[in-house]
């Protein structure tokens, strides 16, 4: 158990830290300069004006490839940590992170297999007509 001073020591800095922090935000709100121009609302970029709206659509395609990203970023610090204690772990972190690698992978070509990688154009083959028959040849 800690010592009563030191509890109510540490929770004094933070105290004081969190009173500093709201006291800078009141400061450069109370200091801060108070003018409505034509352009204070718009976005600044490199002193070119803004064209077209910030609003646009994007494709599903974009979130499903970002949400992949953040799920196999995760295992990658999974397997960061099982790099770390490869030695502790022995034998049976082996087994348990190569089950772990199996799933990744099946789990790749299961995405692969329904095409969410698929993210440009479709492309179609064209629909060929059949050929008219010709009479008298291999009929």
């Amino acid at each position: 158990m800690l010592n009563v001073d030191t509890d109510f020591i540490s929770l004094a800095i933070y105290l004081f830290l969190v009173a500093v922090v709201i006291a800078v935000m009141l400061g450069s709100y109370f200091l801060g300069p108070r003018h409505s121009e034509a352009a204070t609302g718009s976005p600044y970029e490199s002193g070119i004006l803004s064209t077209g709206n910030a609003r646009v659509k994007f494709a599903a395609h974009f979130y499903l490839v970002a949400m992949f990203f953040v799920v196999f970023d995760l295992e990658s610090v999974f397997l960061y940590a099982w790099s770390i204690s490869v030695r502790e772990l022995g034998l049976i972190g082996f087994i348990q992170v190569s089950i772990f690698i199996f799933i990744l992978f099946v789990t790749l070509f299961y995405l692969f297999r329904i095409g969410a990688f698929k993210i440009g154009p479709i492309l179609r083959r064209p629909v060929r007509e059949p050929l008219p028959k010709i009479e008298g040849v291999l009929s």
